[in-house]
C-alpha cells in the first residue's frame, strides 16, 4: 500500500483535492482508502437507531453491516487521540492508495495544500516530510522551492505525479509498529 497526507490549513481544498483524486485512481483500477483527522466531536450514528441504542447502553464497539458495507463504532471511555498509523493499521492491506487528511505534523510523506487567498502560512519552509505543493496560486508561494508544485485544481495531474513517484509512499508498518 501507498500512503500520502494531504496537509494544510482549514480551507486550503484539502477535501476537494482528495474528492478528485479518489474516481481518478478508481479509473485506474486501484483501491482507495481514506483517514481523515476530526478535530471535534463527531457522529456517523442517528438517535433511536439500533447501533445508537447499542451505544447509548454502554457497548464499547458496535459493528454494523450490510452486504455492501461495514461500519465500526468504538466509543472511548477517555478523549483517546489515536497516531496516523494506528489508524492506518485498522485498514485493509489489500488497499493501492490511502490518502490521509488532517494530522499535519505527522511524518507521513505529505503533499501541502496551499492557497494565497486563505491568508494562512505555508508549512513546506518547516516540514521536511512536505514533498510536494499543490497551489492554485503558484507564483505567490512564500518561498522558492526546490519541491514539486502541483496544480490544485488539476486532481488528474496531482494523480499522475503520485503514480509516478509511488517508490517514495510505500508504507511499511513495521516502521511504525
Amino acid at each position: 500500500m501507498k500512503v500520502v497526507g494531504f496537509a494544510g490549513y482549514s480551507g486550503s481544498g484539502k477535501t476537494t483535492l482528495i474528492e478528485g483524486l479518489i474516481p481518478v485512481f478508481k479509473q485506474r483500477g486501484q483501491r482507495v482508502s481514506v483517514v481523515k483527522h476530526a478535530h471535534h466531536r463527531f457522529d456517523i450514528d442517528h438517535v433511536g437507531k439500533d447501533t445508537y441504542r447499542h451505544r447509548q447502553a454502554g457497548a464499547f464497539e458496535v459493528v454494523v453491516a450490510s452486504d455492501r458495507r461495514l461500519a465500526l463504532m468504538r466509543e472511548f471511555e477517555r478523549p483517546t487521540e489515536l497516531s496516523v498509523h494506528e489508524l492506518i493499521a485498522e485498514l485493509d492491506d489489500a488497499v493501492d492508495w490511502v490518502l490521509v487528511e488532517g494530522f499535519k505534523r505527522s511524518d507521513l510523506p505529505k503533499v501541502e495544500v496551499w492557497r494565497a487567498a486563505a491568508g494562512k502560512p505555508a508549512c513546506y519552509t518547516k516540514d521536511d516530510f512536505i514533498v510536494a505543493i499543490a497551489t492554485d496560486s503558484p507564483r505567490q508561494l512564500p518561498q522558492t522551492t526546490i519541491r514539486p508544485v502541483l496544480d490544485l485544481n488539476a486532481p488528474h495531474a496531482v494523480a499522475a505525479w503520485l503514480a509516478d513517484n509511488q517508490d517514495q509512499f510505500v508504507y511499511r508498518s513495521e516502521l511504525h509498529a
